[in-house]
């Protein structure tokens, strides 16, 4: 994954955040077996342990980005790795001393994913100071390279460290990941900032969202965002029962079919520099929500003609659309924003998109309680159309190149 054209301190971010992306997903597969093989927890204690575990993002990520505009970036993620490996390292230890509980699993769980906060708000926020505009793409497709990695391998080997040495295995490995990430960045080079004009934190967020919403690229694009991670997640709740009823795939099947969606992740990270230099950045953008709506129609296919191939097909092209949607808004976020907006702008965006989460499970679980998982699986469709639609109407598309550097042109935002 190494790319010699980028600086070296790119690089050692880079490596920094593989090791973190690595953590994040050990903790995140750990968890939720530690406490159905620990602790005797059934799906209420997994569900309620999944949404402890979001709540940092919704809760803490806009003071996260008013940090990450006034304090070294670097500095914030490496405290923030160190946090998160003494919270994990807490729950092997608890478990030792026989004081785990699901309550304070889901307490440590929940300050560990601070870590993985840290890192989505201020890691892009930083990316513009350590490489060349020009480069921006490209670094940002390494990092998300590094994601998908994370996402299609951290599960199985969480899996199979609980599976020959314990629980506490994943949690100590995940712990030593973070401790790495931290210590990465503790000599990483970070370009010094000038210092951030004195005032109330709430004057800071507000000048974020306000920017946010006048912007005529980046409100479209978060309106995509929430309207495919809604849709996204209405499709989640379903999927699992739907795939075994109506497609009869066995606990096997369907984590295969599961886990095209980490190979499309990967195969759009890989391709997303070929990508890059074909299309404008516009239509880079909008391509991934309009892949997401041929997976769509690929999935509503599976109900007519209950495939599985159909399935699978779907979760790899709901892999590798994203991907090169993520890599692409991210790159005009990081040109488009001022330096001295981009901790608080990615934050904004950090907690819309994930606020957006929870409310797609629960539409999601009321739809399939109601109607059944086919249901689910249309309804889901049509919001993907509407995501889709929502970056079609915008500006966005009709980008050819990435803008000028908005900090030639600093000027305060007024509510």
């Amino acid at each position: 994954m190494a790319d010699p054209s980028l600086p070296p301190a790119f690089r050692r971010l880079a490596r920094s955040n593989l090791a973190a992306q690595l953590a994040d997903q050990l903790a995140l597969a750990a968890v939720p077996m530690t406490a159905v093989l620990l602790l005797g927890g059934g799906a209420g204690a997994t569900g309620m342990l999944a949404f402890v575990q979001t709540l940092p993002f919704l809760l803490l990520a806009v003071p996260m980005g008013v940090l990450a505009d006034r304090v070294a970036r670097r500095r914030l993620m490496a405290i923030a790795e160190w946090v998160r490996a003494a919270a994990l390292l807490a729950i092997p230890l608890a478990a030792w001393l026989g004081l785990l509980s699901l309550p304070l699993l889901g307490a440590l769980g929940g300050i560990a994913a601070i870590g993985t906060l840290a890192f989505t708000v201020a890691a892009p926020a930083l990316v513009p100071a350590l490489v060349e505009r020009r480069a921006l793409a490209r670094a940002n497709g390494r990092l998300e390279l590094a994601r998908s990695l994370a996402f299609a391998g951290g599960p199985a080997v969480a899996g199979a460290l609980v599976a020959w040495t314990g629980a506490p295995a994943a949690f100590v490995a995940a712990a030593a990941l973070s401790g790495w990430a931290a210590m990465l960045l503790g000599s990483l080079a970070e370009p010094a900032r000038p210092p951030a004009p004195a005032r109330r934190p709430w004057a800071d967020i507000r000048e974020g969202a306000t920017f946010v919403w006048q912007h005529p690229w980046l409100r479209p694009i978060v309106g995509t965002a929430v309207a495919w991670n809604i849709s996204w997640f209405v499709l989640q709740a379903a999927y699992v029962p739907y795939a075994a009823g109506r497609l009869g795939l066995t606990a096997t099947g369907i984590g295969m079919t599961l886990a095209a969606y980490g190979t499309g992740m990967i195969a759009g990270a890989v391709l997303a520099p070929r990508v890059a230099g074909i299309l404008p950045i516009g239509r880079m953008i909008a391509l991934g929500p309009f892949v997401s709506v041929a997976a769509a129609a690929l999935m509503v296919a599976s109900v007519r003609w209950p495939e599985p191939v159909l399935a699978g097909l779907s979760l790899f092209l709901f892999g590798a659309g994203p991907i090169l949607w993520t890599i692409g808004q991210t790159t005009l976020r990081q040109a488009a924003t001022p330096a001295h907006l981009l901790g608080r702008v990615s934050a904004l965006t950090t907690m819309a998109t994930h606020g957006a989460r929870p409310l797609g499970a629960a539409i999601g679980g009321l739809a399939g309680s109601a109607w059944g998982p086919a249901a689910c699986i249309l309804l889901a469709a049509a919001g993907f159309v509407l995501q889709a639609a929502i970056i079609a109407a915008s500006a966005v598309p009709r980008i050819r190149a990435l803008p000028e550097p908005a900090e030639l042109e600093r000027q305060p935002v007024r509510a």
